[in-house]
């Protein structure tokens, strides 16, 4: 089974917690013990899993990542966004989750983020739960 999630950002660098409507997609596959995958198919976006009870921890990575990879530092991308593509390379577009009894078998405190680099957009999110 395989769904398309459309993700809404307003900011040019914002992370959003997708957590619970991935969990909605697996509950709803019917798939009980398999893995999920989560892609985001774009150059300047991805998807990681990290902390989410305490929203300053995204605000932590997204300020991290803003002063390893500052915006406008003298790239060669003509776009004027090569900060977005570097960010997006080292976040990655793709995580894996298992699932258990028909649940995401994240930890205690995990979640998972869409996060935006080159916003405000309109981004997929495509989520594919296999059974096994």
């Amino acid at each position: 089974m395989m769904r398309e999630m459309e993700v809404r950002t307003s900011k040019r660098e914002e992370m959003v917690d997708v957590t619970r409507a991935v969990e909605e997609v697996v509950s709803s596959s019917g798939v009980k013990e398999g893995v999920c995958y989560i892609y985001v198919p774009h150059t300047t976006a991805g998807v990681f899993i990290n902390e989410h009870a305490d929203p300053s921890v995204a605000r932590d990575i997204r300020e991290t990542l803003a002063r390893l990879v500052p915006s406008g530092a003298g790239y060669r991308h003509l776009e004027g966004n090569a900060d977005a593509h570097i960010k997006a390379t080292l976040v990655g577009t793709s995580q894996a989750v298992l699932v258990r009894g028909g649940r995401l078998l994240l930890g205690t405190w995990q979640g998972i983020f869409f996060a935006e680099f080159d916003g405000p957009r309109r981004r997929k999110v495509l989520i594919k739960v296999l059974e096994g």
